[in-house]
């Protein structure tokens, strides 16, 4: 490690631990040498000027805290002695200037997709089981369980355990102590190979607990997020079943397919309960019909595509203090490539964009963009205040404990995914991304929730950065996980596919790791690599309410 210590910003008063610090250990940084007063934990801040009691935190070069007490110079910042503090903000006051990266070394790059005749390509070719109700979700699952059995899919995963050799084992007298549980292990190719279908990914459900009770909004703002998944372009088609008296009714769902895509013509089956002769019959006739779209979704096949064509979703959850100077400068490094190439990239999360909402206004657009942005964040924010809450409680006890003390601190480093570009569009939650460029849409950070929406409006590949270490995925969306830092990678490295620790390491820059994050994007999308959170199965998928989530 070349550095002990990292100042983020030019106009920073704090400096980050890259290694555990010694009280009494004196830091030289810049020409100036900091005595500390205390131990400094890895990814904590420690501040290089005395504070009074109402002095602002400066890091990443914007307001992330205030002091609540006298903090002497070389002391570390804790929840203790500083708390949230952020900028207020508006609409639209400069405009910003963009200087695009070079991208002349992924300018004759193509990825190989599947087309849709709507012109949007697929990184991926899944079949999807919908509930309209959760009523369903019983035999939603018994249809996958069924399709996916006999068809050559494994449940997500690529290891299987042989529970037929315990029980031959047990009947054969083995021992307790001797039993011997065999992981069944396939490479990709061979899972592929004893496909039915060789062109079909796989068979996700969407298995919830909407559609009915709740407001009647709830029930919408579910179909339309449903309808963002049939419409993605990594869906081939889509089985559904319904009830038959809830308040998620199909019509709603046909209508936001229209509003999507007036030419759709995507094979969907649409089966009511309430209206089969028996539960069995209902499942019957779905695995036919099902059977019936997988034989012509199989048709289709990956083709050279631009990369123009890629749309990344950007996200981060279990972040700790390196997440800000690591993995998420890098991902918004790789997202303004994906821009420069004509790109889409989606930004997410907006209680974790807290405190740079000006930046982020100012970088819209157009004037209405940004109105819409500010509106959509301050609105939020006095929900969570109406029900006793606020942005400032986001960050969770994870990721107070790794550094990020107050939600300003958590959301400048969290913005950082979404790299320098102009913000092209602004999206409320389910809203389709149809632009090219930055889009921010309005989530939860809530991992999943966010997730869930990141596909929901569009995204046929996410970007994922962690410092703690997470499972999360999503049923269509191939999720790429970056980790902040190579403890964690090499912890957890069956959970996730780029190690950005070697950018505090010294040994990669922001830049180098950007490309080589955009180039596992190209291999992902065109079905060479599968990402870890695809072959766990990791497909997790939580409708938000429109209520207060952080």
């Amino acid at each position: 490690m070349k550095n002990k210590v990292l100042k983020v910003h030019k106009d920073d008063n704090v400096l980050v631990a890259l290694t555990d610090l010694k009280k009494g250990e004196v830091i030289s940084f810049e020409g100036i040498d900091y005595e500390l007063l205390e131990d400094v934990k890895q990814k904590h801040k420690f501040n290089t000027v005395a504070f009074e009691a109402g002095d602002i935190i400066v890091m990443y070069g914007v307001p992330v805290g205030k002091a609540v007490q006298s903090i002497p110079k070389g002391s570390m910042l804790t929840t203790f002695n500083v708390k949230h503090y952020a900028n207020e903000y508006g609409n639209k006051k400069e405009q910003k200037e963009w200087i695009a990266p070079d991208v002349s070394k992924f300018s004759s790059k193509t990825f190989n997709g599947f087309y849709r005749t709507d012109g949007k390509v697929g990184t991926a070719n899944y079949w999807l089981l919908i509930p309209l109700v959760f009523c369903e979700n019983r035999n939603i699952g018994a249809i996958a369980e069924i399709l996916s059995e006999e068809l050559g899919y494994s449940k997500g995963r690529d290891y299987n355990i042989n529970v037929k050799s315990l029980v031959d084992q047990y009947q054969s007298g083995a021992s307790i102590d001797d039993l011997v549980a065999e992981d069944i292990l396939m490479t990709p190719e061979q899972q592929k190979r004893n496909r039915v279908f060789p062109n079909i990914d796989g068979i996700k459900v969407l298995t919830h607990e909407g559609g009915c009770g709740g407001t009647r909004m709830d029930s919408e703002v579910l179909c339309s997020l449903l309808a963002g998944y049939i419409t993605n372009p990594n869906v081939a088609g889509a089985t559904i079943l319904s009830l038959g008296c809830q308040n998620a009714q199909p019509e709603i769902l046909e209508k936001e397919i229209t509003k999507r895509n007036p030419d759709f013509d995507k094979p969907v089956f649409l089966l009511e309960q309430q209206k089969s002769k028996s539960e069995s019959d209902l499942i019957a006739e779905a695995v036919k019909k099902t059977f019936t779209g997988l034989i012509e979704a199989n048709k289709n096949e990956r083709k050279p595509a631009p990369l123009s064509k890629l749309v990344v979703g950007l996200e981060c959850g279990g972040s700790d203090g390196f997440s800000g100077i690591s993995a998420n400068p890098a991902v918004g490094h790789a997202a303004d490539l994906v821009v420069a190439l004509g790109g889409t990239v989606i930004l997410s999360e907006f209680p974790e964009l807290c405190g740079v909402e000006q930046e982020l206004s100012d970088r819209c657009v157009t004037e209405q963009l940004s109105e819409k942005f500010t509106s959509l964040m301050t609105n939020y924010n006095k929900q969570a205040i109406a029900v006793g809450s606020g942005f400032d409680a986001n960050p969770s006890p994870g990721n107070i404990k790794d550094g990020l003390i107050t939600d300003a601190i958590k959301s400048a480093g969290a913005a950082k995914k979404g790299g320098t570009s102009p913000v092209i569009d602004v999206l409320d939650y389910t809203e389709s991304a149809e632009k090219s460029g930055l889009n921010l849409l309005c989530t939860p950070g809530n991992d999943v929730e966010s997730t869930t929406g990141l596909a929901g409006s569009g995204a046929n590949v996410i970007l994922f950065t962690t410092g703690l270490g997470t499972p999360t995925g999503n049923p269509v969306a191939p999720t790429i996980k970056i980790s902040s830092n190579t403890e964690l990678y090499k912890r957890m490295n069956d959970v996730i596919d780029v190690n950005a620790g070697t950018i505090i390491s010294g040994e990669d820059t922001i830049e180098t790791k950007g490309e080589e994050i955009l180039e596992k994007i190209i291999a992902i999308a065109s079905g060479e690599l599968i990402p870890h959170a695809v072959r766990l199965g990791q497909d997790d998928f939580i409708p938000w309410k429109r209520g207060v989530s952080l």
